[in-house]
């Protein structure tokens, strides 16, 4: 997976024809042996023709081949449909000295003191950025870095997920290198690499890190690329640590977990986007009239997340057991967090 803004879904296809499928599967809709993918959601493609509309799942040969160019990261699609998007979505993509910002008051309240990862700054002709810390990360008492790493962390409406994973600035398009970046991802998996030692204590706990991080996007292109950024973050971290890529099957573990963690959804009811519907009944009364009978969505009229009637979205509580199997990894409602 090579470090550009854009990740091409046909270098994915190449590494494992399956890696695809999973950073593609949604587990909401998905039933058993019946697997669903996530769906466009958006009818910036639909002038490609058959399987591009707005409710048609996002299947791979539609993505790679002759089409490994269709999905691209917003800083490289057209300046049109870039309002647009703005415009009908209120897309908005956050410039990565915000995002780093942000994240540091996270860190600030987290830690009990600032400056943690790196320090911000501004230069005279009124540029924004940050200079990494470059001494290992301590710890304050009480808390140790296998706690950070546990802490959880959702971002909302993550479009491509700035917040999360910094491989790129979502504004500009420009390569962020690995020693400069900000995301809650990268924080966790550095303090990962500076307090592990061999290959199986690292990957133990970057599987806690991708278990512990969670987003949600409407439109099903951004989805996928903030899904891929993750995945492509543990390769490049792996390769950072120890000179030579992860293991397929611990690519494949990671890809799963993203596919649970980062999911499709209307971030205002907790459905999948656009479920939601009226109810027809048709009654016949005594007489032979046949009266119709259009209920709308309860929720939707009410304004209450729980009283929808679309498909609430599930997500996984992985240090829960599950009480069918009893293993670890329950699966839940969204919503059922709310309440």
């Amino acid at each position: 997976m090579p470090e550009t803004a854009d990740i091409l879904e046909n270098s994915i296809l190449q590494d494992s024809p399956g890696l695809l499928s999973t950073l593609l599967k949604d587990h909401t809709t998905s039933r058993g042996d019946a697997v669903c993918n996530i769906f466009w959601a958006t009818s910036d493609y639909e002038h490609l023709g058959e399987g591009y509309g707005y409710h048609d799942l996002i299947l791979p040969e539609l993505i790679t081949g002759a089409n490994g160019q269709v999905i691209m990261p917003r800083v490289l699609k057209h300046k049109d449909t870039q309002s647009a998007r703005v415009r009908d979505m209120a897309e908005v993509f956050t410039p990565a000295w915000v995002c780093n910002a942000q994240n540091n008051l996270i860190d600030e309240a987290w830690f009990g003191r600032k400056d943690v990862f790196n320090t911000e700054y501004t230069s005279e002709g009124g540029t924004h950025g940050w200079k990494a810390n470059p001494e290992k990360i301590s710890f304050p008492e009480g808390k140790t870095w296998k706690d950070y790493v546990r802490d959880t962390r959702l971002e909302i409406t993550c479009g491509e997920a700035p917040y999360i994973v910094s491989r790129y600035d979502n504004t500009t398009g420009a390569v962020i290198p690995l020693s400069d970046r900000i995301g809650l991802l990268d924080r966790k998996l550095r303090v990962v690499s500076e307090n592990t030692g061999t290959s199986g204590e690292w990957l133990e706990a970057a599987q806690e890190v991708y278990k512990s991080l969670y987003a949600y996007e409407w439109q099903g292109d951004s989805l996928l690329i903030a899904r891929e950024s993750m995945l492509a973050s543990f390769v490049e971290y792996y390769r950072a640590k120890f000179g030579k890529d992860p293991l397929a099957k611990s690519v494949n573990y990671i890809a799963y977990i993203i596919s649970w963690n980062v999911w499709q959804m209307d971030g205002l009811k907790g459905v999948v986007p656009n479920s939601c519907h009226d109810r027809v009944e048709m009654s016949t009364d005594l007489f032979g009239e046949t009266t119709r009978t259009v209920t709308a969505c309860e929720g939707c009229r009410t304004d209450n997340i729980f009283r929808h009637n679309g498909t609430y979205c599930l997500i996984k509580d992985w240090r829960g057991k599950d009480p069918q199997t009893g293993r670890k990894g329950k699966r839940i409602r969204y919503i059922d967090l709310l309440k």
